[in-house]
Protein backbone atom coordinates (compact mmCIF):
# COMPACT_ATOMS: atom_id res chain seq x y z
CA UNK A 1 0.00 0.00 0.00
CA UNK A 2 2.40 2.51 -1.27
CA UNK A 3 1.81 6.42 0.94
CA UNK A 4 -0.07 8.78 -1.13
CA UNK A 5 1.92 11.39 -3.27
CA UNK A 6 0.77 14.48 -5.06
CA UNK A 7 -0.11 17.98 -4.63
CA UNK A 8 -3.27 17.31 -3.42
CA UNK A 9 -5.12 14.87 -0.76
CA UNK A 10 -6.96 11.46 -1.45
CA UNK A 11 -10.29 14.15 -0.73
CA UNK A 12 -9.64 16.46 -3.33
CA UNK A 13 -9.30 20.49 -3.06
CA UNK A 14 -10.96 21.65 0.49
CA UNK A 15 -10.08 23.52 3.37
CA UNK A 16 -7.43 21.19 4.53
CA UNK A 17 -5.35 22.39 1.43
CA UNK A 18 -6.16 25.81 2.23
CA UNK A 19 -4.69 24.99 5.85
CA UNK A 20 -2.03 23.32 5.13
CA UNK A 21 -0.78 26.32 2.57
CA UNK A 22 -1.11 28.83 5.59
CA UNK A 23 0.96 26.65 7.66
CA UNK A 24 3.91 25.99 4.90
CA UNK A 25 3.66 29.77 3.84
CA UNK A 26 2.73 32.71 6.55
CA UNK A 27 2.87 30.38 9.19
CA UNK A 28 6.44 29.39 8.58
CA UNK A 29 9.31 31.10 10.59
CA UNK A 30 11.42 29.30 7.59
CA UNK A 31 9.69 31.61 5.29
CA UNK A 32 8.96 34.53 6.84
CA UNK A 33 12.32 35.04 9.22
CA UNK A 34 14.50 35.47 6.21
CA UNK A 35 12.19 37.96 4.35
CA UNK A 36 12.34 40.09 7.46
CA UNK A 37 15.73 40.00 8.14
CA UNK A 38 16.43 40.86 4.08
CA UNK A 39 13.94 43.91 4.91
CA UNK A 40 15.78 44.92 8.09
CA UNK A 41 19.18 44.44 6.67
CA UNK A 42 19.65 45.10 3.29
CA UNK A 43 19.15 48.56 1.57
CA UNK A 44 16.51 46.94 -1.19
CA UNK A 45 14.38 45.30 1.49
CA UNK A 46 14.13 48.56 3.74
CA UNK A 47 13.42 50.72 0.40
CA UNK A 48 11.05 48.44 -0.14
CA UNK A 49 9.72 48.09 3.77
CA UNK A 50 9.24 51.78 3.72
CA UNK A 51 7.00 51.64 -0.05
CA UNK A 52 5.14 48.95 1.41
CA UNK A 53 5.06 49.58 5.31
CA UNK A 54 1.37 47.83 5.62
CA UNK A 55 2.39 44.87 3.99
CA UNK A 56 6.02 44.85 5.48
CA UNK A 57 3.80 45.15 8.93
CA UNK A 58 1.66 42.34 8.25
CA UNK A 59 4.79 40.11 7.56
CA UNK A 60 6.00 40.76 10.74
CA UNK A 61 2.93 39.54 12.10
CA UNK A 62 3.60 36.63 10.62
CA UNK A 63 6.52 35.56 11.66
CA UNK A 64 5.23 36.24 14.93
CA UNK A 65 2.23 34.21 15.15
CA UNK A 66 4.53 31.42 12.96
CA UNK A 67 7.12 31.67 16.03
CA UNK A 68 4.31 31.19 18.62
CA UNK A 69 2.94 28.07 16.69
CA UNK A 70 6.59 26.57 16.46
CA UNK A 71 7.50 27.39 20.36
CA UNK A 72 3.81 26.14 21.32
CA UNK A 73 4.09 22.71 19.50
CA UNK A 74 7.26 22.05 20.70
CA UNK A 75 6.63 22.60 24.36
CA UNK A 76 3.23 20.62 24.20
CA UNK A 77 4.87 17.67 22.56
CA UNK A 78 7.89 17.40 25.48
CA UNK A 79 4.56 17.82 27.97
CA UNK A 80 3.17 14.96 26.06
CA UNK A 81 5.79 12.76 25.75
CA UNK A 82 6.11 13.65 29.82
CA UNK A 83 10.01 15.37 28.68
CA UNK A 84 11.28 11.64 28.28
CA UNK A 85 13.24 10.66 25.07
CA UNK A 86 12.41 6.81 24.11
CA UNK A 87 13.73 4.61 20.94
CA UNK A 88 11.54 2.19 19.04
CA UNK A 89 13.02 -0.90 17.39
CA UNK A 90 10.59 -1.95 15.17
CA UNK A 91 11.77 -5.19 14.00
CA UNK A 92 11.23 -6.10 17.81
CA UNK A 93 7.71 -4.24 18.42
CA UNK A 94 4.58 -6.03 18.16
CA UNK A 95 1.44 -3.54 17.25
CA UNK A 96 -2.10 -5.17 18.85
CA UNK A 97 -4.95 -3.54 16.23
CA UNK A 98 -8.56 -4.19 17.42
CA UNK A 99 -11.13 -4.43 14.62
CA UNK A 100 -7.93 -4.89 12.04
CA UNK A 101 -9.84 -7.38 10.23
CA UNK A 102 -11.25 -4.59 8.14
CA UNK A 103 -12.05 -0.83 7.66
CA UNK A 104 -9.51 1.60 9.15
CA UNK A 105 -7.94 -0.76 11.50
CA UNK A 106 -7.22 -3.16 8.47
CA UNK A 107 -5.28 -0.41 6.83
CA UNK A 108 -3.51 0.74 9.65
CA UNK A 109 -2.60 -3.55 9.70
CA UNK A 110 -1.54 -3.44 6.28
CA UNK A 111 0.70 -0.92 6.53
CA UNK A 112 2.45 -1.68 9.86
CA UNK A 113 2.95 -5.17 7.34
CA UNK A 114 4.24 -4.18 4.81
CA UNK A 115 7.32 -1.95 6.92
CA UNK A 116 8.07 -5.48 8.48
CA UNK A 117 6.51 -4.52 11.51
CA UNK A 118 4.50 -8.00 13.60
CA UNK A 119 0.92 -7.19 13.81
CA UNK A 120 -1.81 -9.01 16.21
CA UNK A 121 -5.21 -8.15 14.89
CA UNK A 122 -8.31 -9.13 17.48
CA UNK A 123 -11.66 -9.06 15.39
CA UNK A 124 -14.89 -10.72 15.71
CA UNK A 125 -15.08 -11.25 11.69
CA UNK A 126 -13.11 -12.71 9.49
CA UNK A 127 -9.76 -11.37 7.42
CA UNK A 128 -11.51 -9.38 4.61
CA UNK A 129 -7.80 -9.57 3.08
CA UNK A 130 -5.29 -11.52 2.32
CA UNK A 131 -2.31 -10.81 5.37
CA UNK A 132 1.10 -11.48 5.01
CA UNK A 133 2.90 -13.88 7.39
CA UNK A 134 3.96 -11.13 10.24
CA UNK A 135 0.36 -10.34 10.63
CA UNK A 136 -1.42 -12.62 13.27
CA UNK A 137 -5.22 -12.37 13.67
CA UNK A 138 -7.19 -14.00 16.56
CA UNK A 139 -11.02 -14.40 16.77
CA UNK A 140 -11.78 -12.53 19.81
CA UNK A 141 -14.85 -10.68 21.95
CA UNK A 142 -12.82 -7.69 23.39
CA UNK A 143 -16.62 -6.62 25.49
CA UNK A 144 -15.62 -10.34 27.26
CA UNK A 145 -13.15 -10.55 29.81
CA UNK A 146 -12.79 -14.03 29.66
CA UNK A 147 -12.43 -14.34 26.18
CA UNK A 148 -9.84 -11.51 26.43
CA UNK A 149 -7.89 -13.26 29.35
CA UNK A 150 -7.64 -16.71 27.09
CA UNK A 151 -6.51 -14.79 23.56
CA UNK A 152 -3.89 -12.76 25.48
CA UNK A 153 -2.12 -15.83 26.96
CA UNK A 154 -2.06 -17.40 23.67
CA UNK A 155 -1.09 -14.06 22.18
CA UNK A 156 1.63 -14.23 24.83
CA UNK A 157 2.88 -17.69 23.80
CA UNK A 158 2.74 -17.56 20.50
CA UNK A 159 3.84 -14.21 18.77
CA UNK A 160 4.91 -11.97 22.28
CA UNK A 161 3.99 -9.54 24.38
CA UNK A 162 1.87 -5.99 22.40
CA UNK A 163 4.29 -3.55 22.81
CA UNK A 164 1.99 -0.84 21.34
CA UNK A 165 -2.12 -1.23 21.33
CA UNK A 166 -4.43 -0.28 18.89
CA UNK A 167 -7.79 0.48 20.48
CA UNK A 168 -9.76 0.87 16.90
CA UNK A 169 -12.87 -1.05 16.94
CA UNK A 170 -15.65 0.40 17.30
CA UNK A 171 -19.77 0.37 16.66
CA UNK A 172 -22.37 2.65 15.90
CA UNK A 173 -26.42 1.40 16.29
CA UNK A 174 -27.80 4.85 14.16
CA UNK A 175 -31.09 5.26 16.87
CA UNK A 176 -32.51 8.03 18.83
CA UNK A 177 -32.49 7.62 22.76
CA UNK A 178 -36.06 6.55 22.63
CA UNK A 179 -35.03 3.92 19.51
CA UNK A 180 -32.47 2.68 21.24
CA UNK A 181 -32.62 -0.50 23.04
CA UNK A 182 -30.71 -1.20 26.47
CA UNK A 183 -28.90 -3.98 24.32
CA UNK A 184 -28.06 -1.07 21.53
CA UNK A 185 -26.91 1.49 24.34
CA UNK A 186 -24.61 -1.24 26.32
CA UNK A 187 -23.04 -2.74 23.18
CA UNK A 188 -21.97 0.73 22.10
CA UNK A 189 -20.70 1.54 25.33
CA UNK A 190 -19.06 -2.24 25.59
CA UNK A 191 -17.20 -1.97 22.29
CA UNK A 192 -16.27 1.63 22.27
CA UNK A 193 -15.14 2.26 25.45
CA UNK A 194 -15.55 -0.20 28.23
CA UNK A 195 -13.69 -2.28 25.86
CA UNK A 196 -10.78 -0.18 26.44
CA UNK A 197 -10.72 -1.34 30.14
CA UNK A 198 -10.46 -4.83 29.52
CA UNK A 199 -7.44 -4.70 27.28
CA UNK A 200 -5.66 -2.69 29.01
CA UNK A 201 -5.71 -4.12 32.58
CA UNK A 202 -4.36 -7.92 29.88
CA UNK A 203 -1.59 -5.60 27.93
CA UNK A 204 -0.69 -2.50 29.76
CA UNK A 205 1.28 -3.87 32.43
CA UNK A 206 4.19 -5.70 30.30
CA UNK A 207 4.29 -1.65 28.81
CA UNK A 208 4.28 -0.62 32.27
CA UNK A 209 7.45 -2.82 33.31
CA UNK A 210 9.65 -1.60 30.82
CA UNK A 211 8.76 1.94 30.96
CA UNK A 212 7.68 1.12 26.67
CA UNK A 213 5.23 1.42 24.44
CA UNK A 214 2.43 3.05 23.39
CA UNK A 215 -1.32 3.17 23.93
CA UNK A 216 -3.74 4.62 20.64
CA UNK A 217 -6.98 5.18 21.38
CA UNK A 218 -9.62 5.82 17.99
CA UNK A 219 -12.20 8.00 19.35
CA UNK A 220 -14.15 10.66 16.89
CA UNK A 221 -15.19 13.73 16.14
CA UNK A 222 -17.91 12.13 17.98
CA UNK A 223 -16.57 13.08 21.14
CA UNK A 224 -16.60 16.73 21.01
CA UNK A 225 -19.96 17.06 19.52
CA UNK A 226 -23.42 14.82 19.42
CA UNK A 227 -26.07 14.87 17.02
CA UNK A 228 -29.42 13.52 16.76
CA UNK A 229 -29.42 9.88 16.44
CA UNK A 230 -25.66 9.72 17.45
CA UNK A 231 -25.83 10.62 21.25
CA UNK A 232 -24.57 6.63 22.49
CA UNK A 233 -22.22 6.65 20.10
CA UNK A 234 -20.48 10.33 20.76
CA UNK A 235 -20.96 9.70 24.62
CA UNK A 236 -19.22 6.08 24.42
CA UNK A 237 -16.25 8.00 22.25
CA UNK A 238 -16.04 11.01 24.72
CA UNK A 239 -15.90 8.19 27.18
CA UNK A 240 -12.27 6.96 25.48
CA UNK A 241 -11.34 10.30 25.11
CA UNK A 242 -11.44 10.28 28.92
CA UNK A 243 -9.91 7.10 29.20
CA UNK A 244 -6.66 8.01 27.09
CA UNK A 245 -6.37 11.44 29.16
CA UNK A 246 -6.42 9.82 32.32
CA UNK A 247 -4.41 6.77 31.37
CA UNK A 248 -1.59 9.12 30.50
CA UNK A 249 -2.06 10.82 33.36
CA UNK A 250 -1.51 7.49 36.02
CA UNK A 251 1.01 5.95 33.49
CA UNK A 252 3.44 9.19 34.79
CA UNK A 253 1.95 9.56 38.22
CA UNK A 254 1.00 5.92 39.69
CA UNK A 255 2.59 3.94 37.76
CA UNK A 256 6.01 5.46 37.13
CA UNK A 257 6.09 4.87 33.14
CA UNK A 258 6.60 8.21 31.58
CA UNK A 259 8.04 6.67 28.81
CA UNK A 260 4.74 5.25 27.44
CA UNK A 261 3.10 7.08 24.94
CA UNK A 262 -0.32 7.77 24.52
CA UNK A 263 -2.36 8.76 21.32
CA UNK A 264 -5.79 10.26 20.74
CA UNK A 265 -7.37 10.18 17.07
CA UNK A 266 -10.31 12.28 16.39
CA UNK A 267 -10.91 11.63 13.27
CA UNK A 268 -14.20 12.93 11.53
CA UNK A 269 -16.78 11.20 8.61
CA UNK A 270 -14.46 8.51 7.42
CA UNK A 271 -16.11 5.87 4.41
CA UNK A 272 -15.94 3.00 5.72
CA UNK A 273 -19.04 0.03 5.68
CA UNK A 274 -20.13 1.59 9.66
CA UNK A 275 -20.95 4.68 8.23
CA UNK A 276 -22.88 3.88 5.17
CA UNK A 277 -25.77 6.38 4.54
CA UNK A 278 -23.75 9.10 6.69
CA UNK A 279 -25.30 12.67 5.35
CA UNK A 280 -22.03 14.85 5.06
CA UNK A 281 -23.48 18.64 4.74
CA UNK A 282 -20.14 20.17 4.75
CA UNK A 283 -18.04 18.70 2.40
CA UNK A 284 -15.54 21.80 1.84
CA UNK A 285 -14.78 22.77 5.12
CA UNK A 286 -15.17 19.20 6.45
CA UNK A 287 -14.00 16.60 3.78
CA UNK A 288 -15.30 13.11 4.26
CA UNK A 289 -12.39 11.00 4.52
CA UNK A 290 -10.81 7.90 2.71
CA UNK A 291 -9.87 5.30 4.84
CA UNK A 292 -6.04 5.37 3.97
CA UNK A 293 -5.75 8.99 4.97
CA UNK A 294 -7.16 8.33 9.01
CA UNK A 295 -4.82 4.53 8.35
CA UNK A 296 -2.08 6.73 7.32
CA UNK A 297 -2.15 9.15 9.91
CA UNK A 298 -2.21 6.52 12.46
CA UNK A 299 0.84 4.39 11.11
CA UNK A 300 2.95 8.28 10.88
CA UNK A 301 2.10 9.02 14.51
CA UNK A 302 2.73 5.87 15.85
CA UNK A 303 6.24 5.42 13.93
CA UNK A 304 7.07 9.13 14.97
CA UNK A 305 7.38 7.45 18.48
CA UNK A 306 5.72 10.26 20.07
CA UNK A 307 2.25 10.86 22.37
CA UNK A 308 -0.43 12.93 20.79
CA UNK A 309 -3.28 13.90 19.37
CA UNK A 310 -4.60 13.91 15.74
CA UNK A 311 -7.97 15.89 14.61
CA UNK A 312 -8.69 15.03 11.04
CA UNK A 313 -10.12 16.88 9.13
CA UNK A 314 -7.84 19.77 9.95
CA UNK A 315 -10.85 22.49 10.27
CA UNK A 316 -12.62 20.30 13.36
CA UNK A 317 -10.16 21.37 15.48
CA UNK A 318 -12.66 24.41 16.21
CA UNK A 319 -15.15 21.90 17.41
CA UNK A 320 -12.46 21.08 20.56
CA UNK A 321 -13.52 24.97 21.42
CA UNK A 322 -17.49 24.15 20.96
CA UNK A 323 -18.44 24.11 24.50
CA UNK A 324 -17.00 27.77 25.63
CA UNK A 325 -19.44 28.52 22.50
CA UNK A 326 -22.16 30.81 23.39
CA UNK A 327 -25.42 28.53 23.84
CA UNK A 328 -27.59 29.76 20.92
CA UNK A 329 -24.59 28.92 18.90
CA UNK A 330 -23.95 25.13 20.08
CA UNK A 331 -27.67 24.64 20.24
CA UNK A 332 -27.63 25.48 16.51
CA UNK A 333 -24.99 23.57 15.92
CA UNK A 334 -26.58 19.64 17.32
CA UNK A 335 -29.69 20.97 16.07
CA UNK A 336 -28.68 21.57 12.42
CA UNK A 337 -26.76 17.93 12.71
CA UNK A 338 -30.31 16.09 12.94
CA UNK A 339 -30.25 15.56 8.91
CA UNK A 340 -26.24 13.61 9.02
CA UNK A 341 -27.97 9.79 10.39
CA UNK A 342 -31.42 10.28 8.77
CA UNK A 343 -30.36 8.23 5.73
CA UNK A 344 -27.61 5.87 7.78
CA UNK A 345 -27.08 2.35 6.87
CA UNK A 346 -24.40 1.37 8.39
CA UNK A 347 -23.21 -2.25 8.66
CA UNK A 348 -23.76 -4.28 11.59
CA UNK A 349 -21.37 -7.09 12.33
CA UNK A 350 -23.87 -9.22 15.00
CA UNK A 351 -27.99 -9.39 15.42
CA UNK A 352 -27.75 -7.14 18.44
CA UNK A 353 -30.77 -8.35 19.89
CA UNK A 354 -30.78 -12.32 19.23
CA UNK A 355 -26.77 -12.44 19.89
CA UNK A 356 -26.00 -9.90 22.41
CA UNK A 357 -26.12 -10.28 25.99
CA UNK A 358 -26.88 -7.69 28.43
CA UNK A 359 -26.07 -9.33 31.67
CA UNK A 360 -23.29 -12.04 31.27
CA UNK A 361 -22.26 -14.80 33.01
CA UNK A 362 -18.02 -14.99 32.66
CA UNK A 363 -17.82 -18.18 34.18
CA UNK A 364 -19.59 -19.23 31.55
CA UNK A 365 -18.22 -17.58 28.38
CA UNK A 366 -17.27 -18.98 25.43
CA UNK A 367 -13.53 -18.43 24.38
CA UNK A 368 -13.73 -18.10 20.60
CA UNK A 369 -9.51 -18.16 19.28
CA UNK A 370 -8.69 -18.75 15.92
CA UNK A 371 -4.86 -18.25 14.69
CA UNK A 372 -3.99 -17.74 11.86
CA UNK A 373 -0.21 -16.79 10.27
Amino acid sequence: MPAHKGWLPREGFSSEVLGSLIKKTLLNPALTLPLVLLARYTKQGQNLSILHETAFSRLQIALALGLIRYANNYLSQKALDNFKSDKYIWSQEVVLVTGGAGGIGGAIVRMLAEKGIKVVVLDVIPMTYEATANVHYFKCDITDSATVASVAAEIRRTVGNPTILVLNAGVARGKSILEATEKDVRFTFDVNSIAHYILAKEFLPSLIARDHGMVVTVASIAAFITVPRMVDYSASKAAAMCFHEGLGAELATLYNAPKVRTVIVNQGYTKTPLFQGYTNSSSFMVPSLEVDTVAEGIVNQILSGHSGQLIMPGFTNMLTYLRGFPHWFQRRTRHDGVSIMAKWHGRQVIDVEKEYGVKKDISASTVLVDKED
